[in-house]
């Protein structure tokens, strides 16, 4: 049975397949043990992995857009000529292989080697060296897109956290739960950051940035000259001002010391409580149900998650929360925690070896502040990523830039987002002038369902939905004036992928 499950599916392409067995332009088949794709675009075919090199998706079930195919799971993006990883989260390209017509027969055999990317490389009088401060996947992917666009200048990457950079997604999902060993965690292993010349400076503060003189300073004390700079600093957990907040036992999630916190602390608790029920609050709730822990949620809010993601859906992810053994105490909150109880603001109380505090993040802005860059709920950046100073460019949790999609200035805090803009700056650093008009996108795991949103509301008029959100079979879209500014969706991959395709039709026009 086992044996069956891990056969290569599909047609041998080395025996060939006819033009008339793809479907919509694709066709899964192998070579040998490894499943390929073949994908026609116009003339053209082209043969690359079939599973998306970020989380393993299925290609095969996504979508192809001229000479790419997108991951239906978290919408990363291939270019099916050389198999590069265009968009996070995927960083890593895809394997091509060689393919030939043989008496009207597609022919697959031989793996090619790697292609150069087609992106724009590094010009002549590029910066010479480029600073970035912050050691999260946003820094990480402008320093590994530098290199991929052959920039050989200098990159200095200082990060105050005492790990490399790492899925931080995985914190709050499957690491959590312990269905994922930690050795999924890091993005690039660590002889990476030495081979690419990447300076990768951790457990280092930053005391100020000086935008006159190009440099920042250590809290040692040491200054670095920079040609660029790069404010990738993200966000920090906000913390509850509460007696007894300060306790071993309360928690909050951001880094991967504090999740390896929390598993230790989960391996000899019984009953754990989630003050809040933001995304942290509730996939960290699902883990440790997932552990077979005791688990309530205490939230001021009436549904959880009802500002992003409207009524019917809120309900939905409680409703599905409950079915596991989550316990809510919703319109509540926590006012103390003494010893091993916290009291609540309906004046009960909770028993509880665990607590884990998750009320949302702020934008680390102290540095930006400091240096007098223009800050807007966030730093204000232009649709290049630049800040109020030239040489400065920002990223991730702490960036407000012009959205084209809804016609707002906005800031967002999700992992893919962060991501893509810090391969939109590094893009920028070496001279391009990219617009960074992605449209954003984030996923949220709860038990095994998966819930993916693309674009961003923060209001809309009418939500109107697709299918049936209780069979978990559904698609929702939010308007306002007529115009879609957001999709999420449950187990609606393809139709997920085509509205942000439609998204990003209708700004471009």
């Amino acid at each position: 049975m086992a044996q069956d499950e891990n056969k290569a599916q599909g047609p041998d392409l080395t025996q060939g397949v006819a033009l008339t067995d793809f479907v919509d332009g694709k066709l899964l088949g192998h070579v040998g043990e490894e499943e390929v794709l073949l994908v026609r675009s116009g003339d053209d075919i082209f043969a690359v992995g079939a599973h998306c090199t970020h989380y393993h998706g299925p290609l095969a079930e996504g979508l192809v857009t001229g000479e790419s195919v997108r991951c239906p799971w978290h919408h990363a993006c291939f270019d099916l000529r050389t198999g590069e990883a265009e968009r996070a989260p995927a960083l890593s390209p895809l394997a091509c292989w060689k393919v030939e017509r043989r008496d009207g027969r597609i022919v697959v055999k031989d793996k090619r080697e790697q292609p150069n990317p087609r992106g724009a490389k590094a010009k002549a009088d590029a910066p010479g060296k480029i600073v970035i401060i912050g050691g999260g996947a946003t820094g990480f992917a402008a320093a590994e897109m530098l290199r991929r666009r052959d920039y050989r200048g200098g990159i200095v990457m200082l990060s105050d956290d005492d790990a490399p950079p790492v899925d931080r997604p995985n914190l709050s999902k499957d690491y959590l739960a312990g269905s994922a060993p930690e050795d999924w965690l890091p993005l690039r292993p660590d002889d990476f950051y030495a081979e690419s010349n990447i300076d990768l400076r951790l457990k280092t503060k930053v005391a100020s940035i000086h935008p006159r003189e190009r440099q920042v300073t250590l809290t040692g004390g040491e200054r670095l000259a920079y040609d660029r700079l790069l404010l990738a600093t993200g966000a920090e957990p906000a913390r509850l001002q509460i007696p007894g907040a300060d306790q071993a036992h309360v928690h909050t999630l951001r880094s991967l010391a504090d999740c390896r916190a929390i598993i230790g602390a989960a391996k000899g608790a019984r009953r754990a409580l989630v003050i809040g029920a933001s995304f942290i609050g509730l996939e960290v709730a699902a883990s440790l149900r997932t552990r077979g822990i005791e688990v309530h949620v205490a939230a001021p809010e009436a549904r959880p998650m009802e500002r992003v993601f409207g009524p019917a859906l809120g309900d939905f992810v409680r409703a599905l929360h409950e079915e596991h053994g989550v316990v809510f105490h919703l319109q509540d909150t926590a006012t103390a925690i003494d010893g091993k109880r916290a009291v609540l603001k309906s004046g009960g109380t909770l028993d509880a070896d665990l607590v884990v505090v998750g009320v949302g993040v702020r934008p680390r802005l102290a540095l930006a502040e400091q240096a007098g860059l223009a800050i807007d709920r966030g730093l204000t950046v232009n649709e290049y990523l630049q800040t109020s100073a030239p040489d400065i460019y920002a990223v991730g949790d702490i960036a407000r830039w012009p959205d084209p999609h809804s016609g707002e200035r906005i800031r967002v805090e999700h992992w893919v987002v962060a991501e893509r803009q810090g391969q939109a700056a590094a893009a920028n650093m070496l001279g391009h002038k990219q617009r960074f008009d992605t449209v954003p996108f984030f996923w949220s795991q709860h038990y095994d369902v998966p819930i993916n949103y693309i674009g961003h509301a923060e209001r809309w008029d009418t939500i109107t939905v697709e299918g049936d959100i209780k069979a978990k079979d559904c698609l929702l879209r939010y308007r306002r004036d007529g115009r879609v500014l957001a999709v999420a969706s449950i187990y609606r991959d393809l139709d997920s992928l085509k509205a942000e395709l439609a998204m990003e039709q209708v700004a471009a026009r």
